[in-house]
């Protein structure tokens, strides 16, 4: 008698499992013999990995016009400048320092750039 209790409390459990994931949104689909059928939508990423690549790719182009622009000594010498200003200057000096990536894009825009 337990393991009859047991199954139907193991199926209440799925579906109150699946009821939680419905309430936070489905979609429809009717299937081939006219079988309405429910499931949930794919939750998305909170954080959009496509848009933070952009963005990443972005600053890193942005910082390779501004070292291809002013050239790699007196970008060095701004940078060394940042770091030796308080933390928020330090940050932005860590931040802005060269990287490869950085380098690449700088070499192949330094003769557009000047």
């Amino acid at each position: 008698m337990a393991d009859i209790h047991h199954g139907f409390s193991k199926r209440l459990r799925r579906i109150d499992v699946k009821h939680a994931r419905l309430a936070r949104g489905y979609m429809g689909k009717v299937r081939d013999d006219g079988l309405i059928e429910f499931r949930p939508k794919r939750r998305l990423p909170a954080i959009p990995l496509r848009g933070l690549l952009y963005l990443v790719l972005g600053f890193a182009f942005f910082k390779a016009v501004v070292l291809a622009h002013l050239g790699g000594v007196t970008y060095q010498e701004r940078i060394g400048l940042l770091s030796e200003g308080n933390v928020i200057e330090q940050v932005g000096a860590y931040i802005m320092r060269p990287d490869p990536l950085t380098g690449m894009i700088a070499v192949y825009l330094a003769p557009v750039l000047r």
